[in-house]
């Protein structure tokens, strides 16, 4: 069987599902599939050094991703590689094609919140409902993912399977001194912290923790510096506008984009990290957390509580004073903290990207052959 793998979207984007698809295309390399299997790149950026080959054949493409003729143009260019099944990681396979199709999905936040979305994502993701009509199974990342699939657009539960994230490798637990010392030399970070990470737009629900934060200081009296790593989304100005109305300006480090070999130093070096996102597909910020043996907050919201168990605190997004007392508590309960922490880590052994690709090749042997 010839499979593709559609794996374009990682020269625009290596966060959120850019990591799915390096993670996930790695582990199937590991499980050295009989199968001829391609990954499909995008030619004027790829330089062969962010998609790990493994032993899988390349195949540039000239159609960008997310471009607005990518179907007539990526149609096109699928027809000549003579596939079995396409894998399309990022929900849009192309409609008109000569083979078998799997996307996944990864939420459905786009519907849910439409309000939180540019002219152009919402064009694009509003391809969903054609996109799961003509595809021959989906992958969802999370149960919460299969069931608003099921609920919102109609899909039949067969043609679902739930396949969970799992967090980077290199994410690990690291001796605190080693951790903050590369966190002060790198990002100026020379004091205690609290860590988000994501990628900064509405649906994460930043207003909502810079408000908590405030209040931290000038309620309770703590000064750790409030840590946000990661690459402006759409629609960000408002973080930034309700830093300087809160008179944060001081307290609030933005690091852009942080890759991962630097995040795993954050994780370890950090109080904790709050995730107060008011909807997520999966959660895998928690999860790379906990790995590496921080505290965790996050929202009691969509697929949170799946992905953490009982190994967070969870707190309704929409409570402001509730997240305040969150964090005061893990910063100042020693307990709680170490509580959290053996939880958390012991959690995160639960998810695996050798047993997500395992159940991955399964549903294409089941595709290509039905």
């Amino acid at each position: 069987m010839r499979i593709g793998i559609d794996a374009r979207l990682v020269f625009y984007n290596r966060a959120g599902i850019g990591q799915y698809i390096l993670q996930l295309t790695e582990a199937l390399a590991n499980l050295k599939p009989h199968e001829d299997t391609f990954l499909l790149l995008q030619s004027r950026k790829d330089r062969g050094s962010i998609v790990k080959s493994n032993g899988f054949l390349r195949r540039s493409l000239w159609t960008p991703s997310h471009n607005r003729f990518e179907q007539a143009a990526l149609s096109f260019e699928i027809s000549r590689l003579g596939l079995d099944l396409l894998h399309s990681p990022d929900f849009i396979p192309p409609f008109r094609r000569n083979c078998k199709s799997v996307i996944t999905i990864h939420d459905l936040a786009f519907l849910l919140y439409p309000h939180f979305l540019t002219k152009e994502s919402a064009r694009y993701y509003g391809q969903i409902d054609q996109a799961w009509r003509k595809t021959d199974h989906i992958i969802a990342v999370s149960e919460v993912t299969k069931h608003d699939s099921i609920k919102m657009l109609g899909v039949p539960e067969k043609k679902i399977t739930v396949i969970h994230e799992a967090a980077n490798p290199i994410y690990r637990p690291l001796p605190k001194d080693e951790a903050r010392r590369i966190a002060k030399e790198k990002y100026k970070l020379d004091q205690d912290f609290i860590l988000f990470v994501s990628t900064i737009e509405p649906r994460k629900n930043l207003p909502g923790l810079l408000q908590a934060y405030r209040r931290l200081r000038d309620d309770y009296k703590r000064e750790e510096t409030l840590v946000l790593a990661g690459s402006n989304g759409w629609l960000w100005e408002e973080v930034y506008e309700t830093v300087a109305k809160l008179n944060l300006e001081k307290h609030v480090a933005f690091l852009g984009r942080v890759p991962s070999e630097d995040l795993v130093y954050l994780y370890n070096a950090a109080q904790l990290l709050v995730h107060p996102s008011f909807y997520e597909g999966f959660g895998l910020t928690p999860l790379e957390a906990m790995t590496c043996g921080a505290p965790v907050i996050v929202s009691n919201t969509s697929s949170l509580p799946e992905v953490v168990g009982d190994a967070a605190m969870l707190i309704n997004p929409h409570d402001i004073e509730g997240l305040t007392v969150a964090i005061w508590r893990v910063l100042t309960e020693k307990e709680l903290r170490e509580d959290l922490i053996c939880k958390g880590l012991k959690r995160a052994k639960k998810f695996s990207w050798q047993e997500a690709a395992k159940k991955t090749l399964e549903v294409y042997h089941k595709v290509g052959k039905g």
